[in-house]
């Protein structure tokens, strides 16, 4: 693989993770706006170390624990991803599962939060927090649904991240195969009339072949 392909590969994925990053930075402002929370975070968990990743927050004056680990057990984070089960607590202070020692490590105590897995096909890509909205007579199940969909939304755009940043690994590492065909396909890009068409149809036909038993 030459110098140049590799540079447009790593740009290609350096802009990807850009575009993730302020996708996820939305949804954690849109919900804390929603909710009129004063934060909101969502973590990315790394099955390879087994932690959570701070991946997006809310507020600007905690950019800068953007990429920060904890291990996947510890705190109300950790319990919401291993077990799957979205949890509200009006008083964090009185749940033995809250690590205060973390919240105190990143400047922002919260007295109440609400926390939901991000689940996408059966796999706990990672949590969405909500911190210290205001006090209400009750958590309405008109609010869960809402914590609900803004999970969904950024369990979606984890799982994107996650299979970019698996594209960028198999393209720098492999550098035979998938390589390969990945020049095919940017040099197709670049191609008008006749020979795209016939480029593509070597395409299918060699899509055809790996198909076969």
């Amino acid at each position: 693989m030459t110098d140049g392909y590799e540079s447009a590969v790593a740009a290609g994925v350096l802009a990807s993770e850009e575009q993730f990053a302020r996708l996820l930075r939305s949804i954690v402002e849109v919900a804390r706006a929603i909710f009129g929370a004063k934060a909101s975070s969502i973590f990315l968990y790394d099955t390879d170390t087994d932690e959570l990743v701070f991946a997006a927050v809310a507020r600007d004056e905690q950019q800068h624990l953007v990429g920060r680990r904890m291990p996947s057990s510890k705190g109300i984070a950790g319990w919401v991803l291993s077990s799957r089960t979205p949890l509200v607590l009006e008083d964090v202070s009185k749940d033995p599962r809250f690590a205060r020692d973390a919240a105190e490590s990143t400047g922002y105590v919260p007295k109440a939060l609400m926390s939901v897995p991000l689940l996408h096909e059966e796999r706990a890509l990672g949590v969405l927090q909500v911190l210290d909205r205001p006090m209400r007579a009750g958590f309405t199940l008109q609010e869960m649904d809402l914590l609900g969909l803004f999970g969904n939304q950024a369990a979606i755009a984890l799982d994107l991240l996650q299979r970019a940043r698996q594209a960028q690994a198999v393209l720098t590492e492999d550098g035979g195969e998938a390589m390969a065909v990945a020049r095919v396909v940017s040099h197709l890009e670049k191609l008008e009339g006749r020979p795209r068409e016939a480029g593509l149809r070597l395409l299918a036909a060699l899509d055809e072949v790996l198909r076969q038993p």
